[in-house]
């Protein structure tokens, strides 16, 4: 259900796009409403992977670096195929979303699950390890911001057809994963999927802070880096203890 053919040469007459600038329309794949959804290079699936990391869909940001590398891969005269992986491989989370990522996973223990030093080898020597995605596959908008998971996406109808129609395509071809969700909207996306029987319970690591800069308060604690004395009534460090008790516990079995 790649949608990258239909888009190659749309991309190959894009001018390369800079901090400031929107999509363009040509890349527009649905507008509901408020809602809009664009066309950026994140089809590719790493079938090779062990592990899935699924945010809530691309932000703006790194829909830009995907396609500035998909149309820099294009002129060079690479294939669709070889694009749209270097794309999906250079954009996801990317930013500073990349780093809190790394931590919180090497804070699990699961670079030892997976045999290597660190998580940061998931974006370079090690890549063909994960497989990185969205609920909602490609970039989604509300009034022109990135969704942030309002409305919900199993309530809003164009959005439900969007997961039942490309997260379940990546779930189905990667059967044997592990699911790590990045957020309570994620969280729920995939426990419709477990209800629905294309994923086991026991497949999805659940409860880890989202890596967002917004949430530094949850990681630092998450991480041991800020006692409990210093939190602020935003933060339940019991929920927070129990997830990472909880994941810790499920990574330490499956590397036994």
């Amino acid at each position: 259900m790649s949608q990258f053919a239909r888009f190659a040469d749309i991309l190959c007459a894009m001018p390369t796009l800079g901090q400031n600038d929107r999509l363009p329309e040509t890349l527009l794949l649905d507008r509901s409403g408020s809602l809009e959804t664009y066309y950026a290079p994140f089809d590719h699936i790493n079938r090779e992977a062990r592990i899935t990391i699924c945010g809530i869909t691309p932000g703006l940001q790194q829909a830009r670096n995907a396609l500035n590398a998909a149309r820099a891969c294009l002129a060079e005269g690479q294939s669709h195929e070889s694009a749209m992986a270097e794309a999906k491989k250079i954009a996801s989370f990317s930013g500073p979303m990349r780093r809190n990522l790394v931590d919180l996973l090497d804070g699990l223990g699961l670079q030892g699950w997976l045999g290597i030093d660190s998580c940061e080898q998931l974006f370079g020597c090690h890549s063909h390890l994960v497989h990185y995605t969205s609920a909602l596959r490609y970039p989604v908008f509300v009034n022109g911001k990135d969704y942030n998971g309002a409305p919900s996406v199993l309530k809003q109808p164009t959005l439900r057809r969007q997961v039942e129609t490309w997260l379940t395509e990546e779930v189905r071809a990667l059967p044997d994963n592990l699911f790590l969700p990045l957020g309570p909207r994620v969280e729920e996306v995939f426990q419709q999927l477990v209800a629905q029987g294309l994923i086991n319970e026991d497949q999805v690591l659940a409860g880890m802070p989202h890596p967002s800069g917004a949430n530094a308060e949850r990681i630092a604690y998450f991480l041991g880096r800020k006692p409990r004395e210093a939190l602020s009534n935003k933060v339940n460090p019991d929920k927070l203890d129990r997830a990472r008790r909880s994941l810790y516990d499920k990574i330490t079995a499956l590397s036994a």
